[in-house]
């Protein structure tokens, strides 16, 4: 199946958790993953629908999407894998969004780089929610205080919270992620309010986004079951 079939088969699915959910389609984002993949593929998915996507390294994005970006005005360029600090310039520059933000330094580093930038940079903060890789902030005490300087700087725009679920066959470990945080997301609001600060909850991927659904994601990254042959 070509990548204009996978995205149909995805919508369907999409669908149904949407149904299932009692949820509106037009509610949820559907990003394509890119990390290694051709920008030919890219392209084929854009045609296909896809306005919003993610990409794991800075150099590599860079190299796929500067053009891509100038002549597809509409795309959105997020960056959802960890960030070294002395990446962070240029992706402070570069991307629309960076989801990954997991720890005070590098909100400082952004803090100090994007303030180069025409609009204030989206930033998502990562709660870790035990995932293998341990990356994100480690609890609400954390999150609280990294929301309080992104909200100080002036440079940075916080538009909501991040998190991988654990690898696994077992929903209700995965659900239990998702509701964390779902969970999250309620104590920002009622402490940096408004609504809008917080309001993306980017959680679900190829092997989990149903349930992701069901546990209030808008905005799925999915990269495998788009891009597979």
């Amino acid at each position: 199946m070509n990548i204009a079939g996978n995205i149909a088969n995805i919508e369907e699915r999409i669908q149904r958790a949407c149904n299932n959910a009692g949820r509106k389609r037009d509610e949820i984002v559907l990003m394509g993953v890119t990390k290694f993949i051709s920008l030919e593929r890219i392209k084929e998915a854009y045609q296909s629908g896809i306005r919003c996507f993610g990409e794991s390294k800075v150099k590599e994005a860079a190299e796929k999407f500067d053009s891509f970006k100038i002549d597809h005005p509409e795309a959105q360029l997020h960056l959802i894998g960890s960030l070294q600090r002395n990446k962070s310039k240029q992706a402070a520059l570069f991307f629309d969004c960076i989801q990954s933000v997991d720890r005070d330094e590098l909100v400082d580093e952004l803090v100090k780089h994007s303030m180069f930038r025409a609009e204030p940079l989206k930033v998502l903060l990562e709660l870790h929610t035990g995932e293998d890789t341990k990356s994100g902030y480690a609890d609400l005490d954390a999150l609280y205080k990294a929301a309080e300087k992104i909200l100080k700087s002036g440079n940075l725009k916080p538009a909501g919270l991040m998190t991988m679920a654990p690898y696994t066959t077992d929903d209700n470990l995965i659900r239990l992620s998702f509701r964390q945080l779902r969970n999250a997301q309620k104590e920002l609001e009622k402490r940096f309010p408004p609504y809008e600060n917080w309001s993306c909850l980017s959680m679900g991927m190829s092997n989990d986004f149903e349930t992701a659904i069901e546990e209030g994601s808008n905005l799925l990254r999915i990269g495998g079951a788009i891009f597979k042959d």
